[in-house]
């Protein structure tokens, strides 16, 4: 069954945040609903639709920037009272826009994500839950790391009170009061949660969670563990997922998933008879979906899906036909209607062009007075900056509530851009000096017209750190920029798991010596990116990361005064002990450092890079072959004199020049990291073996396994 909607967009309120827009229940079965959307200038704003124009219901003055909107009221009534997050302030409003209820929860931080269930009111701020029961502290949890999003299931169909909070670590943590009762391992960090079907599923303990690279699924938050349903792998490559519904869309008497994007992807999933997920339709709108509901407002009868974006702009996505069939009259009713409504528009414009060349006057006027002080316009960027586990590579995500004219990329590091369908900004290159202004990396993307969000891939060579730039540059008048910086870590490829496979050979570096938990904490966030910026609880930690190139792994164990660092890569042990011992010389600590290398770990980390040389070997060796080949085919007038092999590689010749040209410098970093575990193998044994590395490169090109291992034995 296909499903054909159509988009209108009905208004434009400030720049949203995520989960900040809801559709109050309607009055009687598919009769028009009212929207309520909060903003980052702290605007609450309640609107119906009426001939496809928005009518404001009420809106309130500006305020503290609105984290989060849910609604609530009495359990098993309609929930059409408004609850907002602002600062750490809770304030509620009724349908008609009262407020009711102002809730200081004397927070130290800033609210990023609230629940609200009857009387029970569930709050975090970046670490830390806090459960209310009628405005009264009941329970509270510090988590071990940042609290994306938090839900709990629903007390109407349990016994128990069940919040689950969604934590950055990639973990689902389920608690109990203000105890934990078990973690449940993600695919991904979790973003968002939701109810499956709006209420639990059958079970009442089914939960749909969406992660930031992507991923979907459903898991049973049972009472002593989990059950994991189903799970949507983003195999498209499309963005992290913001926001989650349940609707039924298509009509079909089953509610269908709604997802929204930082993409700006719109994606309906239905369930067939096995209750797996089913794609039934997408659509990509111009910037990121910050809340996505079903319901209908255009016009009663007709369903649609309700999305906020980034910007601010309230859009539908509605069952209700572009073009009606009619009858004569009925043409005429909309002719004139059209009509009436270009009128409108037209004078909105006129109004809206007087008002900017009296605001461009005032400002001209204010700016060349003596009391004049720094009048440059303020705009909102929104990005992020996030390791890929996929391709091993950063993704950088730019996205400005304004068309942006050009970003200027600065790196002290050398790093590598690589190639993006999705980008269609123009990329141009300056030539840099890296050994007077440590400038390795200069670059400008000029964007088209309209464009408001950017993303770039990066990838980042481990042991080189330093700091990654983005200067924003936006189309407003006067020209004004906002920079933006990323670290690019030492250990920047390793990602944390929570599990790692003990049976390897290990390489272990041990430091001793007079510094506390939060210093050799602090180390560890500055060496291995997905670290929490606090200390987590307790007075000794271990944390597990795997290299997203490699697949080797590390185990960092450390506590007052001690800190163990396991690997199965001796390349990995080097940077640390290198960055460790530095930062430690930088705060006068005097340490103690020793190692134990395992000789047969050099071995098994040449046979994890094995398949990745000798692949990138091959397509470096069959693009090689292509032009040669193509000219043959030419002067043959056709392939059957060719062997299947070359024959084959003419057929994928599209496939393969994309793919290399996609992967930058991909073998030149394997030669890389071979040269570096060479040279870290010989350095913990004090000797220096850097005049062989142009006979270690010349055995790399005419690479064979064995041959290499002899070189790494025998030298």
């Amino acid at each position: 069954m296909d499903l054909n909607l159509n988009r209108a967009d009905y208004l434009q309120v400030g720049v949203t945040t995520q989960k900040t827009m809801k559709l109050l229940p309607a009055s009687k079965h598919r009769a028009t609903q009212k929207v309520v959307i909060g903003d980052q200038d702290g605007v609450v704003m309640c609107f119906g639709v009426k001939k496809g124009e928005a009518v404001a219901v009420f809106k309130t003055l500006p305020g503290q920037k609105i984290a989060r909107l849910e609604l609530g009221g009495v359990l098993n009534t309609p929930q059409e009272k408004i609850f907002i997050a602002a600062g750490s302030e809770i304030r509620g409003f009724t349908k008609r826009g009262k407020q009711f209820l102002s809730f200081e929860t004397n927070l130290t931080e800033s609210i990023k994500a609230m629940h609200i269930s009857g009387s029970d009111l569930f709050l975090s701020a970046s670490y830390i839950y806090n459960h209310y029961c009628d405005c009264k502290d009941q329970h509270y949890y510090l988590s071990g790391d940042k609290i994306n999003d938090i839900i709990c299931l629903p007390v109407e169909r349990l016994p128990r009170i069940t919040p689950v909070l969604a934590c950055q670590d990639r973990v689902l943590r389920v608690l109990q009061g203000s105890d934990l009762t078990y973690e449940v391992e993600v695919p991904g960090p979790p973003t968002v949660l939701a109810l499956h079907n709006g209420n639990g599923g059958d079970s009442g303990e089914d939960l749909v969670f969406g992660t930031s690279d992507g991923k979907l699924g459903l898991i049973q938050i049972t009472t002593s563990n989990p059950v994991h349903k189903w799970e949507i792998r983003n195999e498209k490559k499309r963005g992290g997922i913001l926001c989650i519904d349940s609707f039924d869309i298509m009509g079909d008497g089953v509610k269908d998933l709604l997802v929204g994007r930082d993409d700006g992807m719109v994606e309906v999933y239905s369930f067939d008879s096995a209750n797996e997920p089913v794609l039934r339709f997408d659509q990509t709108l111009s910037e990121s979906i910050t809340s996505i509901q079903g319901g209908c407002i255009g016009k009663d009868g007709y369903d649609e899906i309700v999305v906020s974006t980034y910007s601010g702009w309230v859009t539908g996505l509605t069952t209700e036909p572009a073009h009606k069939e009619s009858g004569p009259g009925e043409e005429l009713k909309i002719n004139q209607e059209m009509q009436n409504k270009i009128y409108s528009l037209r004078s909105e414009l006129e109004h809206l062009q007087y008002k900017v060349l009296q605001e461009r006057e005032k400002y001209q006027q204010y700016s060349q007075s003596s009391k004049a002080k720094s009048a440059v316009p303020s705009f909102s960027v929104n990005d992020k900056f996030i390791l890929n586990k996929d391709d091993a590579s950063y993704s950088l995500i730019l996205e400005v509530q304004t068309a942006i004219d050009n970003v200027l990329i600065q790196s002290d590091v050398p790093i590598d851009l690589l190639d993006m369908d999705k980008n269609s900004a123009v990329v141009s290159f300056s030539s840099c000096d890296s050994e007077s202004n440590d400038n390795f990396l200069l670059a400008t993307y000029r964007c088209q017209a309209n464009t408001t969000r950017l993303e770039l891939k990066i990838r980042s060579i481990e042991g080189q750190y330093g700091t990654l730039q983005a200067y924003v540059t936006p189309r407003i008048q006067p020209k004004t920029c906002q920079v933006r910086q990323y670290q690019i870590k030492p250990l920047s490829l390793h990602q944390r798991t929570h599990f790692i496979d003990h049976g390897r050979p290990m390489n272990t570096l041990t430091l001793t010596g007079q510094f506390s938990f939060a210093e050799v904490h602090s180390w560890v966030f500055f060496c291995l990116p997905e670290v929490p910026e606090k200390p987590p609880a307790g007075e000794c930690v271990t944390f597990y990361f795997q290299n997203t190139f490699l697949d080797t792994q590390l185990e960092s164990t450390y506590r007052k005064g001690e800190g163990v660092f396991k690997s199965d890569n001796i390349s990995t042990i080097s940077i640390l002990k290198d960055v460790l011992s530095k930062e430690a010389t930088k705060r006068k600590i005097n340490l103690n450092i020793a190692y134990e290398i395992n000789e047969v770990s050099v071995k098994h980390t040449l046979k994890l890079i094995h398949p990745k040389l000798e692949y990138q070997l091959l397509l470096a060796k069959k693009v090689q072959l292509i032009d040669a080949l193509k000219e043959l085919q030419v002067h043959e007038g056709n392939t059957n004199f060719l062997i299947p092999e070359y024959r084959c590689i003419l057929e994928e010749a599209d496939h393969l020049q994309e793919e290399y040209k996609k992967q930058p410098a991909h073998l030149e970093r394997l030669y890389g990291m071979i040269t570096d575990l060479f040279i870290d193998k010989f350095k913990f044994k004090g000797t220096n073996v850097k005049t062989k590395v142009p006979l270690l490169l010349e055995i790399l090109d005419s690479y064979d396994q064995n041959a290499l291992i002899a070189f790494f034995d025998a030298a």
